[in-house]
């Protein structure tokens, strides 16, 4: 909206005094400040005069308000915001004071935007965790899944009303059945609670491992992310093309700083036996049992396992 200021730069005095005198004459019949002078008598004309800018702005902010079009084609002139008035009795008179405050969509743009910055994906497409989520579609999609759902609700409700707990999940079951969907839920859902959180998905971090091996501060600055996060997620462990260094410098240092600190979590297609066979093979030195042992101790220990059983979901609309 152009400003009182601006309309009227533009205009000689002639022309400025009776456009002056219009406006003056459409704020007086306007109901917004036919109210606020009903409950202020001593808001006269000379008052209104004198702080004619700022009741133009407020009136043409709350008529904006009134039509609004949606936060991205806001017509205020400060975006997302409306003037409100303060009246204040100061010595007998009347003082006027205008305030920029956030309208509710911009709140909620704010505590969404809050939310977002407390979570980090590293190789998971953002789309899948900007979509938005809708707690009755996760339970009505495949009533098959529901036990598995129910599980992690109720991690979720627990960790909001106790505090963050160092046991995490796994996800185990086939293809398609919503693992990473849900844990992009359970991300979302305790960054609203405050809590930090990183998602990965596991095989193209490994594979990316390999070029960074040369590019040690931004090794030691992903590595220590997920050290210290509140929420850590490793999403399809087990798809992954594991080198020895890999499992056990990168993954093994992770999980070891991890363990009875904080929770780590799970999506695989592998249950947790089928999990340590995988981890006990490198493509450069075969089947080494123990190491698989080793991590898994990391693992096992620490996670309650959630089966997720039902049709696979992809492609379906």
């Amino acid at each position: 909206m152009e400003s009182l200021g601006e309309l009227l730069e533009s205009m000689k005095s002639s022309a400025l005094r009776r456009r002056t005198a219009e406006i003056t004459e459409e704020l007086l019949k306007n109901p917004l400040i036919q109210a606020m002078r009903a409950e202020y008598p001593e808001i006269d004309d000379r008052v209104l005069r004198i702080n004619l800018s700022k009741l133009y702005q407020y009136a043409g902010d709350q008529a904006n308000c009134k039509q609004c079009p949606g936060l991205d084609r806001c017509p205020n002139d400060f975006q997302g915001h409306y003037s409100k008035l303060d009246i204040q009795r100061v010595n007998g008179t009347v003082e006027i004071y205008e305030r920029k405050t956030p309208c509710s969509l911009q709140v909620a743009k704010t505590n969404e935007d809050q939310i977002r910055k407390r979570i980090r994906s590293f190789y998971v497409d953002d789309k899948a965790l900007n979509e938005g989520y809708d707690h009755m579609e996760i339970m009505a999609k495949d009533r098959l899944r529901a036990p598995g759902v129910h599980q992690v609700f109720k991690y979720i409700k627990e960790t909001k009303e106790n505090g963050l707990s160092p046991r995490g999940l796994y996800l185990t079951g086939s293809f398609g059945t919503g693992k990473t969907y849900l844990m992009g839920y359970l991300l979302y859902e305790l960054a609203m609670a405050g809590y930090s959180g990183v998602i990965v998905y596991m095989p193209d971090f490994v594979e990316d491992l390999k070029t960074m091996m040369q590019d040690g501060p931004k090794l030691k600055e992903m590595v220590e992310t997920m050290k210290n996060c509140d929420l850590l997620i490793f999403d399809d462990i087990g798809a992954e093309n594991l080198s020895p260094w890999v499992r056990d410098h990168v993954l093994g240092s992770i999980l070891n700083y991890r363990m009875n600190r904080k929770p780590t979590f799970y999506t695989s297609n592998y249950p947790l036996d089928g999990l340590e066979r995988h981890l006990s093979f490198t493509s450069k030195d075969g089947e080494e049992a123990h190491k698989g042992q080793r991590l898994m101790n990391r693992i096992a220990p620490f996670v309650d396992v959630v089966h997720l059983y039902g049709e696979n979901q992809r492609g379906k609309f």
